[in-house]
Order: C-alpha cells, then sequence, then structure tokens
C-alpha cells in the first residue's frame, strides 16, 4: 500500500473520516486534531505569533505579491518519510502551501513522490476530492460510503425545510474582518443547502474584499462571522472592530439578535464532513424553529449577544 502524506488539513481530515489513516505520515502544522500524532512537515513563519486581522491581512497581500510563500517544508523530516503520494492544493496559496512551493520541496528528494493537487471551488467539488483520494490509494469505495452517508444528512436538510415551506433568509457570511471579505467557493452552496442567500458571496470564486456601505445597503437578516483560521474565541477578540463601524446597530441582524460567530473550519477547511457540519449549524441558525442546531455542534457558534456576557 502506499504511504501518503497531507500538505491540506482538509486531506488529512478526509482520509481519517474514510479510514484511510494507516497510509498517513506526514501532514501540516495546521491539521486537525485527529492527525495530532503525525509528524509536522509543512510549517509557517507565522505559526505561534498573534496578529490582528489587519497585519495579517498585510503580511499574507505583501508576501503575495513579492512571489514568496510564508510556508516551508522540513526537508529532512520529509526525506525520511519519502511518501508515494503528497496531496497539496492550489486554491489559496494565502491560506495553505501550494502545489508550487511543494514541488519545489519535492525536486530535493531522492525519491519522488507523486503530487496531487486537490483544486475544489464548489460543495460539488469538495465532494468530488474524497473521491479523487480514495481513488489514489486504491479504495475508492470508502469514498463513496463516506459521501453516501453525508448525502443522507443534507437530504434530512432539504426534505425539513420544503415541507415546512421555509423562507429563504438573506445572508451574510464574512470570510475577514479587518478589512471585511465576503465568502466564496464553497460557501454560498452551503448557505443555499441552508435555506439561505448571500447576495454578496462569490459562489465558487474567491471571497474579496466588500465595502461597508454596501453591507449597510444590503442590510442582511442574519449575520455569520467566521473568518479563515479563527475560532470563535479569536474572532471575539476583533469584534470591536466590527460594532464600532457606522451603522452597526442599525443592521436587521444585530437588532433582531441574528448576529452569529462560528468556528472556521466549518467553512473555510473543505473537507466534506466538516462543510455538511457547517450546513447543519447554518440551518440551525437560519430556522432554529425548524431544525436546531444539533447538540454536537453548539460549541461551535455563539451569538453576538453573549460577548457582553
Amino acid at each position: 500500500m502506499p504511504t501518503i502524506s497531507s500538505f491540506l488539513p482538509a486531506a488529512t481530515q478526509m482520509i481519517y473520516d474514510m479510514g484511510l489513516q494507516h497510509l498517513l505520515k506526514g501532514v501540516t502544522f495546521e491539521c486537525p486534531s485527529v492527525a495530532a500524532g503525525q509528524p509536522k512537515v509543512v510549517r509557517c513563519v507565522l505559526e505561534g505569533k498573534n496578529y490582528s486581522s489587519i497585519e495579517i491581512d498585510r503580511i499574507f497581500s505583501a508576501s503575495k505579491a513579492e512571489g514568496r510563500s510564508l510556508y516551508y517544508v522540513d526537508d529532512a523530516l520529509l526525506q525520511s518519510i519519502a511518501p508515494d503520494i503528497i496531496f497539496t492544493q492550489d486554491v489559496c496559496e494565502v491560506c495553505q502551501i501550494d502545489t508550487v512551493c511543494t514541488a519545489t520541496a519535492v525536486a530535493k528528494l531522492e525519491k519522488q513522490p507523486e503530487l496531487i493537487a486537490l483544486t475544489p471551488q464548489s460543495l460539488e467539488d469538495v465532494f468530488a476530492t474524497a473521491i479523487q483520494i480514495a481513488t489514489a490509494v486504491g479504495m475508492e469505495e470508502h469514498a463513496y460510503r463516506y459521501l453516501g452517508a453525508l448525502t443522507k444528512r443534507m437530504d434530512h436538510i432539504t426534505d425539513t425545510l420544503r415541507k415546512h415551506r421555509a423562507p429563504v433568509r438573506r445572508v451574510l457570511l464574512m470570510e475577514w474582518i479587518e478589512p471585511v471579505y465576503n465568502c466564496g467557493h464553497w460557501i454560498p452552496h452551503q448557505i443555499g443547502y441552508a435555506g439561505g442567500v448571500d447576495m454578496l458571496s462569490n459562489p465558487s470564486g474567491d471571497s474579496i474584499v466588500t465595502p461597508w456601505e454596501k453591507i449597510r445597503r444590503y442590510d442582511p437578516e442574519v449575520l455569520v462571522i467566521a473568518p479563515c483560521g479563527f475560532t470563535t474565541e479569536r474572532s471575539l477578540e476583533e469584534m470591536h472592530l466590527l460594532t464600532q463601524l457606522p451603522g452597526w446597530e442599525e443592521l436587521l441582524a444585530v437588532k433582531t439578535n441574528r448576529v452569529f460567530l462560528a468556528d472556521f473550519d466549518l467553512f473555510t477547511q473543505p473537507s466534506a464532513s466538516t462543510l455538511v457540519n457547517g450546513i447543519e449549524l447554518l440551518a440551525g441558525l437560519f430556522h432554529p424553529e425548524i431544525l436546531p442546531v444539533p447538540e454536537a455542534l453548539t460549541k461551535h457558534f455563539r451569538t453576538i449577544g453573549s460577548v457582553h456576557a
């Protein structure tokens, strides 16, 4: 059987979800807790530092403009692992190490592994990456069992919303606080499955800076704040950047206490299981009278009203 390394947290999560972890050796420093015992092959120069939202945005924007990466590979560790396959990504060079950087590191190895880039843009694409991973190791059937169970959970949500003729909620999900970024890629599809629509989003495309005045005019019924890489607790530290903006108190979502902080990994970590968890959470936030938030997910969000508690 092949030895695999994962340079993408979402791929690592799906490898464990599908029961393929016995093939895995070598992950990134940001991989989920299920892989805590794995050797960390990929590191970041910002690891362990506590920068503000605006500082992080400036650092990553500058590195991108200069054509340099903030991520690096532990060459000696990777050489000792000698993987047959490395899963990497080309969706966002800001959030994770990309294939170009990986290829540069791999070129130094005595044994050349196969590089498989996972590049999902939509929710459907994310599901397809699970099949891509399982097929690469000759265990495609693991992916179909995994995805079948997730599809049933999604069907339950859509069937329940349809049965109750649930109104579509006008939603805004922020991927960053300062500056404010809308949501892109698969997140608008998550919102749709949960019974909402985000008219400021960019489905199957990159998130972009969104002017505050545009958000005020849009006036969302429900506002979800889930900055990439931030837990709910981390987002709390920066909520003052939003609450001090002109017109904040006038937003419908604020007046009706429908502003929520949520953990990033339910949205910007594109493993199929975490994104379905995110759909279930959103459905509970949009339509609590029909689909309460599952007990297991209650620790992954809080309302803005609890910030001042």
